[in-house]
């Protein structure tokens, strides 16, 4: 009886330690190279904002680091993604969120101030969306670094 309860034990644990990988693979699945748009690579980043910006390969950071502005957009959602930087604020008003005003992202589920910064969010589509939830004026309303657990 008491070996059925071990090996019983140790299917849960093994089940359990599986599903903390695969929910740990795709949260990195989600973050994207600023540059390329290709799934990071861990090991290849910069340091922005206080933060580190991944990349796919040894050759975007240098493309990266010569036009910081260019891929801000990305960079910043990437921070976003990854968890080092979290939402405190309405990215358009700076004003206090409401939780039931949310528009996806780029797949990051965004909360607004009202109704009227949450529709112009969605109206928005692609590039557009993206610069008007996390280019830079949007990101320094509405985002801080996160505290590390």
């Amino acid at each position: 009886m008491s070996l059925r309860l071990l090996s019983l034990a140790a299917v849960v644990a093994l089940v359990g330690a599986f599903s903390l990988n695969a929910a740990d693979e795709k949260k990195e699945s989600k973050a994207m190279c600023p540059v390329s748009g290709k799934a990071i690579d861990m090991s290849k980043s910069v340091a922005y904002k206080g933060a580190k910006v991944y990349f796919c390969c040894g050759n975007c950071p240098g493309a990266f680091e010569k036009d910081t502005a260019k891929f801000a957009t990305k960079a910043n959602h990437q921070l976003v993604v990854t968890e080092q930087f979290k939402e405190v604020k309405c990215p358009l008003s700076g004003a206090k969120l409401n939780p039931e005003a949310t528009v996806e992202v780029a797949g990051t589920k965004v909360a607004f101030c009202c109704d009227k910064c949450q529709g112009k969010v969605a109206a928005a589509k692609g590039e557009e969306q993206l610069n008007l939830v996390f280019g830079d004026t949007a990101f320094a309303k509405g985002y801080e670094i996160a505290k590390k657990k």
